[in-house]
Parts: structure tokens; sequence; C-alpha cells
């Protein structure tokens, strides 16, 4: 009878630690995306209202920066963009957003739809695909790259 009891104990036991296991590793993923998710939408904000600080400390050192029209830029000649005036979002709008978080790395895809008054051109609207991926360094997430398409024709 002891030995039914001590097997039943022990397999009440696993069952307990693997389940608390599993949750366990579920968590980090979950509470990521959410992280991620924030991060974006920090940075969505700062490309209608840009702050010099703010928008640095979310760009990677080694960030590319890809426009749909081809235009790479690295950090400083993307926070010069913001910054002078050159992409002047007015609204901006991300949908169909999609995360995928892998350890230390985060892709983002989502449509961006916006209305822009970039310098010297007039007042536009812009609708685009974008593909971002982010990195976590010392706990926080930073833009490693960015990738703008045209919406497919038909």
């Amino acid at each position: 009878m002891k030995k039914i009891r001590l097997i039943q104990l022990a397999v009440v036991l696993f069952i307990t630690i693997t389940t608390l296991s599993v949750k366990a590793q579920k968590q980090p993923r979950v509470n990521a995306k959410k992280s991620v998710e924030e991060t974006v939408e920090k940075m969505r904000k700062l490309m209608v209202d840009p702050d010099s600080a703010a928008l640095s400390a979310l760009a990677s050192p080694k960030l590319t920066f890809g426009h749909s029209s081809g235009k790479v830029q690295n950090k400083q000649e993307f926070l010069h963009s913001f910054l002078s005036g050159d992409t002047d979002f007015t609204s901006l709008e991300f949908t169909d957003q999609t995360i995928i978080v892998s350890g230390s790395t985060a892709i983002v895809r989502h449509t961006l739809t916006g209305a822009t008054n970039d310098k010297g051109k007039a007042p536009g609207t812009v609708k685009l695909l974008i593909m971002l991926v982010w990195q976590k360094v010392k706990g926080e997430w930073l833009l490693l790259a960015r990738q703008a398409v045209k919406f497919p024709t038909a």
C-alpha cells in the first residue's frame, strides 16, 4: 500500500513540476511580446512627435532603416530625417500587426498608414507594408532593422 501511495505521490509531483515548468517557459514569451508591442507603439508616437533622446534610445547603433523608395539610412541619418522635418508624419497608424519573438530577437510586421508633410513636398498620404527587427540589449528592445515596401500591384 505504501509503495502505491509513494508512486501516486511521485506521479502527482512530476505532473505539477512539468506543468509549472511549461507555464514558466510560456510566460516570458507573452511578456516579451507585450514589451515589444509597447516599444513599437512608443516608436509610432515618436515618429509623429519626435524627441531626439527618446528616438535615439529606441534605435540600435547598428540600425539599418530601409524606405520603400530603396533609400537606406543608418541611425544618424534616421534621427536627422525625423528631427529635421525631412520626414514628417502628421498622423500614423499601424494595423494588422504580428509579432514573433525568438530569444533576444523580435520580428514585427504591420501596415503603416499615415499623413505626411515632409519638408519640400506637398502634404500627402502613405500606406506601406513594414517589417521591423528588434534586438533585446541590456533589457531594452532596440530597433536593429526596418524595411518598408509598397503594396504589390495586381
